[in-house]
């Protein structure tokens, strides 16, 4: 970003409805993260009466953005909710036009991706108006059924209840996460995880010999007979299908793997089920510590991250389980504090809509609060935060002090991983917090063991594989890619996005709480020592900037041949090092 180099007075009328201005200032907050069009780079830093304003040029004009001072993953953020066309003074102030003043900007090889963008923002803004409309309602019905207090919805039950509250969330970093491409709302009522709903699953009997299945299934799945289909009781395995998958999707990949004529769809509905905070992992009812993962006809966090389930992700599960009980059999002191859904149970017929994995939770929580870690900042029945209810439970009300007792285990798990090479996918919708029965009682539950990134440089020298992973992409021969999965997810949506966020809300001042993540994340890396430590500290501890995610980019905006991202999920810019002291962190920023 450029120096300041203009004073000058602006004016503006920013007279858009509520819901619509919160997620225009998070678009346009993450587009200036992700330099989209060069809105970071080639932006101009300008003074005005009112606060600072980043000036882009455009031909024959120029683009003004009203920013604030930030630092988390980016030096500004958005300040208001509209860009100002400098020549005229025209405003545009709704996803429509903005994002069209933009698009005129881009290559023209881009601009469909501008035009899937503004799709996903209206589809969005719907939603977000829906969860506006309902969000009394829903707790309301919540706090009927368990309780006013979410500090005591315990057990796997209660967790749902808590994914409720954290669907009606934000993403920390991806500014439409609440859109969900392709569904009404009469279906997000019917299956999305903020209403809490139940509806029973659909299944499909499918040849034996068509079915990949590994492990044993779980008692409760039925046979065709059970399902009405006696006379393929002998011949066919039952595979539960979403009932958002009935009808095209469903066809395409029956006619795709030849099975159109050979597989059946039973009429009727069969074990009851609750959707759990991703959508497509729905929870038994009468039984929630196993979770089904089916394939859905829709994308979330970006065109293209479909909700389908790839054959290969569900071995990459069970390898990456694996590979993690090897790191606990070497390391006694997680077992106990650090768990693991098992999810080596799964089957498959050769196509990413025609899958489901089979994840059981351990035993022994039901008198435990299982929290999502995205759940914390949730707004809880009667308006305070779900981390204050936690924190008055279980920490005499100290909210940073729960805070730290968190990032104490989980950066003692995490750089140990790092240690053998391992960084995983562990974001706030896979990392659960454990708490109680008693008062300070605290362990971590992890699941959806795919998509790591390994050093098997570093692995090697400490575990002998081979694991079986599927996809190429999990395996690298430096330090490199394993940090960058540290940073942007342990480090950025495990632990920053909770000190920026409690600082937002008021809990405690900013500096304090960065205070503590750095404090916490350098005694874990002072502790591994050696070269790992040296890596950590260098890469992200002391870093001037760090990896940050470019999720709008690689998902929406550009083709991969584009963006050049070989994983959407992992294609990143860079952002100001937070964990700097002041001064330090100010020249990171500066850049």
């Amino acid at each position: 970003m450029g120096d300041p180099a203009v004073t000058t007075t602006t004016t503006t009328s920013v007279d858009v409805d509520p819901v619509e201005a919160e997620l225009l200032t998070r678009v346009l907050s993450t587009l200036l993260r992700e330099d989209v069009v060069g809105l970071r780079t080639r932006g101009t830093l300008v003074h005005c009466s009112d606060g600072p304003w980043l000036r882009l040029p455009a031909e024959g004009d120029a683009l003004l953005l009203p920013v604030a001072e930030d630092g988390f993953q980016c030096a500004y953020t958005a300040r208001l909710p509209l860009l100002v066309r400098e020549s005229d003074g025209t405003e545009a102030k709704t996803y429509e036009t903005l994002l069209a003043e933009l698009r005129a900007l881009a290559e023209p090889v881009d601009r469909d991706g501008f035009d899937a963008f503004t799709e996903e923002c209206r589809q969005t803004l719907a939603t977000m108006r829906l969860h506006a409309d309902t969000a009394e309602e829903v707790r309301d019905r919540l706090a009927e059924r368990y309780g006013r207090d979410p500090a005591h919805w315990t057990g796997l039950t209660g967790s749902l209840a808590l994914d409720t509250l954290a669907a009606r969330l934000d993403h920390p970093v991806y500014p439409t996460a609440r859109g969900r491409s392709g569904l009404s709302e009469n279906q997000l009522r019917a299956y999305a995880p903020e209403f809490h709903p139940r509806f029973a699953l659909r299944w499909l009997a499918v040849p034996k010999a068509a079915l990949t299945l590994a492990g044993s299934l779980p008692e409760y799945w039925p046979t065709p007979a059970t399902l009405g289909l006696a006379e393929r009781d002998r011949t066919h395995v039952a595979l539960p299908v979403h009932p958002l998958s009935i009808g095209a999707p469903l066809d395409e990949a029956l006619r795709d793997t030849g099975l159109a004529d050979r597989a059946v769809l039973a009429d009727q509905g069969y074990l009851d089920v609750v959707p759990t905070l991703s959508t497509r992992t729905v929870a038994l009812a009468a039984d929630p510590s196993l979770h089904l993962k089916l394939p859905l006809p829709t994308a979330t966090l970006g065109l293209r991250n479909k909700r389908s389930i790839k054959p290969g992700t569900l071995v990459d599960g069970a390898a990456g389980q694996r590979l993690l009980e090897a790191v606990v059999d070497r390391e006694p002191r997680f077992r106990e504090t650090v768990l693991h859904a098992d999810e080596t149970v799964y089957a498959h017929a050769g196509h990413e809509m025609l899958a489901v994995l089979c994840r059981r939770y351990p035993e022994g929580l039901d008198d435990a609060v299982v929290v999502p870690m995205a759940a914390l900042l949730a707004e809880a029945p009667g308006g305070r935060l779900v981390i204050d209810h936690l924190a008055d439970r279980f920490h005499d009300g100290d909210v940073p002090a729960l805070l730290d007792a968190v990032l104490t285990l989980l950066f003692d798990w995490q750089t140990t991983l790092f240690g053998y090479g391992i960084a995983l996918e562990s974001h706030q919708q896979n990392v659960s917090l454990v708490l109680g029965p008693h008062p300070g009682d605290l362990r971590l539950l992890f699941k959806d063991n795919d998509g790591p990134r390994v050093n098997t440089a570093r692995l090697e020298k400490a575990l002998s594989g081979p694991w079986g992973f599927d996809d190429p992409r999990t395996f690298c021969t430096d330090d490199g890619p394993v940090a960058d999965v540290f940073a942007t997810i342990t480090l950025h949506l495990c632990a920053g996005a909770y000190a920026f966020g409690l600082a937002g809300h008021g809990r405690a001042p900013l500096p304090l709480l960065l205070g503590l993540v750095r404090h916490r994340l350098a005694e874990a890396v002072d502790r591994l020592g050696g070269g790992p430590g040296a890596v950590l500290r260098a890469r992200v501890l002391d870093a001037p900037r760090l990896p940050v995610k470019a999720m709008v980019t690689a998902g929406t905006l550009l083709s991969k041949e584009r963006s050049g991202a070989a994983d959407v999920n992992k294609h990143y810019t860079t952002g100001p090092n937070y964990l700097l002291p002041e001064g330090n962190a100010a020249k990171g920023a500066a850049v």
